[in-house]
């Protein structure tokens, strides 16, 4: 994974800004990133050759993978050029809404899967005004719930973001929720201040009782950590911090079960200035068990993020900046092969990669 560059201070994940001054400087275990990508191609006829090369490497080069080893979701269509997250699914799994964006804010996409593929992502009815990200979907696909800079008063200007001590102009974030109407969507409206404490609010994760799961600056030091807000009688209950990690972990991006029975989410020690990695934890008698690192085969040296369930409630999906290793000499046809990975979505950029649970699930049954 690339970890040598600034390509870490640029996503629209908001909460890597913290993660700046450390990871821009970070050396790389595996990858550099060298030179820059060119993200254009001069004619539609070129990536769509370009794109069918890419997906047939990548299976390739994942062919032989073990079977709970992360592979890359959708690359040329889903996972690209720019930094992509946060893949929301609706209840059937044919559609999916995501984030993308890149150093000039990110937008909310829609892609649905047509006989096995999915479609060319376009701009979600409700999302393309605002700085908008990490979608959530309810599990009955009811609403979906985001992040967003837009004012809580409907004005012109931005939110700012205040977490880790520093000011964020226009990056702050809060909750918002759209309801399904019909085959459409409705009006985003802005979430409750008993969720949306401060300006900081963000990664929202839904259980099936409606209950929100998210992410905020703790008062105590201002790292980021997990909070929940318990949906009852029509209404959100004042959110309370979740006890997982410990005092010296900032915890990030929850994916909570349906029946909140487990979680996986993301952390890592800032004063340790190591990586975040995802880590799952499971509930028992209404307490939550010591979280479990999900090793070194998911987690790589570089972002760790953005952790979503898929329709199934099995399957992970999180963002990572890994591309394919190099080994010198290169065989036949590698450097042409790398090319054109690294022009659709291999560049240093998240990526939207996906993984079973099933082994900590069987686990945990037995």
């Amino acid at each position: 994974m690339a970890g040598n560059e600034a390509f870490a201070c640029q996503g629209p994940s908001i909460h890597r800004y913290a993660q700046c001054a450390w990871e821009c400087k970070k050396p790389s275990t595996a990858f550099h990133r060298q030179g820059s990508i060119m993200r254009s191609y001069s004619t539609a006829a070129c990536l769509v050759l370009v794109c069918a090369l890419v997906v047939l490497c990548s299976q390739a080069l994942f062919a032989d993978e073990p079977s709970n080893s992360p592979r890359l979701f959708a690359p040329g269509v889903i996972s690209g050029a720019a930094d992509d997250m946060s893949p929301a699914f609706t209840p059937d799994g044919n559609t999916v809404f995501f984030s993308r964006g890149n150093d000039s804010g990110s937008v909310i996409l829609e892609s649905h899967r047509e006989k096995g593929e999915w479609s060319r992502p376009v701009i979600a009815s409700f999302s393309g005004t605002w700085n908008d990200l990490e979608p959530a979907m309810a599990p009955d696909g009811s609403f979906l719930v985001f992040a967003s800079n837009r004012p809580a008063d409907h004005g012109t200007k931005p939110i700012d973001g205040n977490f880790d001590g520093k000011a964020f102009p226009a990056l702050g974030g809060n909750l918002w929720r759209v309801d399904r109407q019909g085959a459409g969507w409705g009006t985003p409206k802005r979430l409750p201040d008993a969720i949306n404490a401060d300006t900081g609010t963000f990664s929202p994760s839904v259980a099936a009782d409606g209950s929100i799961y998210f992410m905020r600056p703790a008062k105590s030091n201002g790292r980021f950590a997990l909070y929940r807000s318990q949906y009852r009688d029509g209404s959100y209950q004042a959110a309370t911090p979740m006890s997982v990690g410990d005092a010296t972990t900032e915890d990030v991006d929850p994916a909570i079960a349906p029946d909140e029975s487990f979680i996986v989410y993301s952390s890592n020690h800032p004063d340790r200035h190591d990586h975040k990695r995802l880590q799952i934890a499971f509930r028992q008698n209404g307490n939550w068990g010591i979280p479990i690192d999900l090793g070194n085969e998911v987690n790589e040296e570089g972002s760790n993020i953005e952790s979503r369930l898929g329709s199934d409630h099995s399957t992970l999906y999180f963002s990572t900046n890994t591309v394919p290793p190099a080994s010198f000499p290169r065989p036949p046809g590698q450097a042409d092969r790398s090319l054109a990975q690294m022009q659709v979505w291999a560049d240093g950029r998240e990526n939207i990669w996906y993984v079973t649970l099933k082994p900590w699930l069987d686990s945990h049954r037995k």
